[in-house]
C-alpha cells in the first residue's frame, strides 16, 4: 500500500502517476483502507474560518435594519439600525461609516460612528476619537477618546452588570450613610 509515497515491506514498487487512494489488497485488511492522514488534517484547517465566523456578525455599509436585533454573536456594524439591540454577553462595535439611532445592551460596545440612544454595557463602553453620540452610557468602565463627540449622561456604577434590584438597594443604602450623595435628604 503507497500512502503519501512511503513503500511498506511487503508492497511492490509503484509508478508515481498511481493515485494516492488506498486499495485494498491481499497483503492489508480492509481496516487500512481509510484516508490518508493528509487530507483529515486539512480538513480541521477548512472549518476553522467557518467556526470564527460564526462567531462574528456583520452588517455592511449598504444594509439598514429597521427593528430589534438580537443573538448571542459578537457584531460589527458599518451600516444603519434603527431600533433596538440586544446581544448580551457579546461584543457591538460600531464602525466609522455606522449610523445607529438605538437602544443598545451588550457586554462590550465599542463606537466609531453615531450613535443616537443609551448604551448599556456589562463591562465597558469605549467611545474613539471617531465616535459621535447623543444618548446616555452605563457601564462599569467608559473610556472617551481624545477628539470624541458626546452628549448626554455616564454612569459608571460597577454594579449595572448586576440585577437593578440590588443595585437600588445598594444605592439607597449608600444614600443614607453618606450625606454627599444626596444633600437635601441630609439637611431634613
Amino acid at each position: 500500500m503507497n500512502w503519501l509515497n512511503q513503500k511498506y515491506e511487503n508492497e511492490p514498487a509503484k509508478s508515481t502517476t498511481t493515485p494516492a487512494t488506498p486499495q485494498p489488497n491481499a497483503h492489508t485488511p480492509a481496516a487500512t483502507t481509510a484516508p490518508a492522514p493528509a487530507p483529515a488534517a486539512a480538513a480541521p484547517r477548512a472549518v476553522e474560518p467557518m467556526v470564527s465566523a460564526s462567531k462574528n456578525a456583520s452588517i455592511g455599509k449598504s444594509i439598514v435594519v429597521k427593528g430589534e436585533v438580537t443573538g448571542s454573536e459578537d457584531l460589527a456594524i458599518e451600516g444603519k439600525v434603527d431600533g433596538k439591540i440586544t446581544l448580551t454577553g457579546c461584543r457591538v462595535t460600531i464602525g466609522s461609516t455606522a449610523q445607529v439611532s438605538a437602544e443598545i445592551v451588550a457586554k462590550t460596545v465599542i463606537v466609531g460612528g453615531q450613535v443616537k440612544g443609551s448604551v448599556r454595557a456589562e463591562e465597558r463602553i469605549e467611545v474613539a476619537s471617531t465616535g459621535n453620540v447623543n444618548g446616555d452610557l452605563r457601564a462599569p468602565r467608559v473610556v472617551l477618546a481624545d477628539g470624541a463627540k458626546f452628549k448626554g449622561s455616564i454612569d459608571m456604577d460597577p454594579n449595572s452588570g448586576s440585577s437593578h434590584a440590588s443595585s437600588s438597594k445598594n444605592s439607597s443604602r449608600e444614600r443614607e450613610r453618606d450625606p454627599l450623595l444626596v444633600p437635601e435628604e441630609s439637611a431634613v
